[in-house]
């Protein structure tokens, strides 16, 4: 179905090569007016360029969700610019440390904090008036690690299980002004960041990326991995006005990985 948000005016935070930039995109291609944030201005400036050059609109603000003033100043230029804002989808994440608790540096752990909780918490405090206003909706990117607790993922389980606490909670706080807040929980996403660190795995361990990715594929239901688009579907999906009634909610987009 198209034009999902037709006249609407969207925030997409974290702004990267990958998802973020995605989401961004499909949600032009929906017929949103899109407001672009992240640190890297030079990145702002190409996805903007992809969603002028398909006829859409796209604002630029260099953005960092971990300083208030930054952060009060991306809700100024957004409402500057359109005058509104129906969706606001909270995209910024760090790279986990990828070791064992016993092991992770304490200042890793809050400095994820502070990206994934906490800024996310920034943005929808400050966004709060303008949302509802226009009876809008919040989508937190999640992820499929609040679903396990396999080894090394535990300080990036730390902290998108609070995140995912901190989104049931603004529902229930957010609901009575008519702004809803979900979350969207992708499994391995099968873009260009994961081929890469694929084919890094495949010549470290003399294999073939085709065959990791089998392997990886083999634990879910459908036998492959979820594609960028298909995840941003599904928060562009809890964005739009089709969710209406769906509030406080996680979506697993992982192909049957984990059921939930």
């Amino acid at each position: 179905m198209n034009n999902l948000l037709q006249d609407k005016v969207v925030v997409v935070s974290g702004v990267g090569p990958g998802l973020g930039r995605t989401l961004a995109v499909r949600c032009a291609q929906q017929g949103a007016a899109v407001v672009l944030a992240a640190r890297t201005a030079s990145r702002l400036d190409d996805v903007a360029k992809e969603i002028s050059d398909l006829g859409g609109q796209a604002l630029t603000v260099a953005t960092d969700i971990t300083d208030h003033a930054s952060a009060e100043a991306l809700v100024g230029a957004s409402l500057d610019a359109f005058g509104r804002v129906d969706a606001l989808v909270n995209n910024a994440f760090s790279i986990p440390a990828m070791k064992p608790l016993a092991r992770t540096d304490f200042d890793h752990i809050r400095g994820s904090i502070e990206l994934t909780v906490l800024g996310a918490l920034r943005l929808t405090q400050l966004f709060t008036p303008a949302l509802a206003e226009s009876k809008g909706a919040v989508v937190n990117i999640n992820s499929m690690v609040i679903r396990h607790s396999q080894q090394r993922y535990g300080s990036y389980k730390i902290a998108k299980s609070a995140l995912l606490a901190a989104s049931q909670s603004l529902a229930t706080e957010l609901g009575p002004q008519g702004i809803r807040v979900n979350s969207v929980a992708p499994g391995y996403i099968w873009g260009e960041t994961l081929k890469q660190y694929f084919a890094h795995q495949a010549e470290k361990y003399g294999t073939s990326v085709d065959q990791i990715y089998e392997h990886t594929a083999a634990g879910t239901d459908l036998l492959r991995l979820p594609e960028t688009e298909e995840v941003a579907d599904a928060a562009i999906f809890l964005a739009s006005p089709m969710a209406n009634a769906i509030t406080g909610q996680c979506l697993d987009v992982n192909c049957g990985e984990y059921h939930h």
